[in-house]
C-alpha cells in the first residue's frame, strides 16, 4: 500500500460511533507499526485533517476535512439540496430514511433522517453500504452504466446474514427486477430484522448519482406498506435528481 493509502486508511478508522481513537489502537486496526502511524498521524496534522485532543491525547478528524467538505458542498450540494425533501420523506412514512452516494466501489451514507418511533432503523451518516446487500445497493446498480455493474457482478460477494444475494445469477435477476420497475426492494441482504425501499437518484446523464432509501423494521412491512413506501421514495428520488440537475421534475 503506497503511503497516501496508508493515510487515508487512518483516516477512514473514525466513525460517527468513535470518533476519537489512540495511537496503539489506530496502528493495529490500520495494520502497521507505531512508528509509522505515528509518522503519518504527524503529517496528516501539519495539513489539519487530523488533530489530537489535548486532553486525552486521542486522535480525532481535523478542522481541514470541513473545509474541503465545504469546498465540495459548494460544487456538489448533494446531500444538502436532499436534507428536506428526505425530511419530508420521513416524516411521510414514519421510517428512517437515508441519502448515499457512489464513492470507490460502494455507497457512502451522507445524510440520515431518523424516524420518530422508538422501534425504528438507526442508519449512521458516513455508514458505506455494500451493492448487493442493501436496497440503495441495488437500485444503484440498476441504473449505473453497464461497465460499472458488470465489474461489480464480476467480484466476490461477502455475505452479510443468511438473506444476502452472493449467487451472481440471484443478484443478476433482482437488478434487473429493479431497473424495470423503478426500485428496488430488499430484506435482511445486510442486517437482520430490517427492509428496505430504495430507487436511484439520476444524475442528468440519466445514470446513477446515488440512492434514496427507506429503512423499516420488518415486522412492520407487508405487500401493501411497501408498495406506498415505494411510491414515496421514487417520488422524493426525482425531485432530488430534479433540484440537484435543475431540470424539469419528471413525471411519474
Amino acid at each position: 500500500m503506497s503511503t497516501v493509502g496508508k493515510a487515508a486508511s487512518l483516516l477512514e478508522l473514525f466513525t460517527m460511533a468513535e470518533p476519537e481513537i489512540g495511537l496503539s489502537e489506530l496502528a493495529r486496526r490500520a495494520g502497521l507499526d507505531k512508528a509509522t502511524a505515528r509518522r503519518l498521524l504527524v503529517a496528516l496534522a501539519a495539513h489539519r485533517l487530523i488533530e489530537q485532543e489535548p486532553a486525552s491525547r486521542r486522535y480525532r478528524l481535523g478542522a481541514g476535512l470541513s473545509r474541503l467538505a465545504r469546498i465540495r458542498d459548494a460544487n456538489f450540494p448533494f446531500a444538502r439540496i436532499a436534507a428536506p425533501v428526505m425530511k419530508d420523506l420521513a416524516a411521510a412514512t414514519g421510517e428512517t430514511a437515508h441519502l448515499s452516494e457512489f464513492s470507490a466501489g460502494a455507497l457512502l451514507t451522507v445524510h440520515v433522517e431518523l424516524s420518530a418511533k422508538a422501534n425504528r432503523v438507526n442508519v449512521n451518516a458516513g455508514q458505506i453500504l455494500p451493492l448487493h446487500g442493501t436496497a440503495s445497493g441495488l437500485a444503484f446498480l440498476a441504473f449505473s452504466r453497464s461497465a460499472v455493474t458488470e465489474a461489480y457482478l464480476d467480484k466476490p460477494l461477502e455475505r452479510f446474514t443468511t438473506h444476502t444475494l452472493t449467487d451472481r445469477a440471484n443478484l443478476a435477476d433482482q437488478v434487473r427486477l429493479a431497473a424495470e420497475r423503478g426500485y428496488s426492494r430488499s430484506a435482511q441482504g445486510y442486517e437482520d430484522g430490517v427492509h428496505s425501499i430504495a430507487a436511484p437518484i439520476l444524475g442528468a446523464d440519466g445514470h446513477a448519482l446515488g440512492a434514496l432509501s427507506i429503512a423499516s423494521p420488518l415486522s412492520r412491512v407487508d405487500d401493501a406498506t411497501a408498495a406506498v413506501q415505494a411510491g414515496a421514495v421514487m417520488a422524493a428520488a426525482r425531485e432530488i435528481a430534479a433540484r440537484l440537475t435543475g431540470e424539469p421534475l419528471p413525471a411519474p
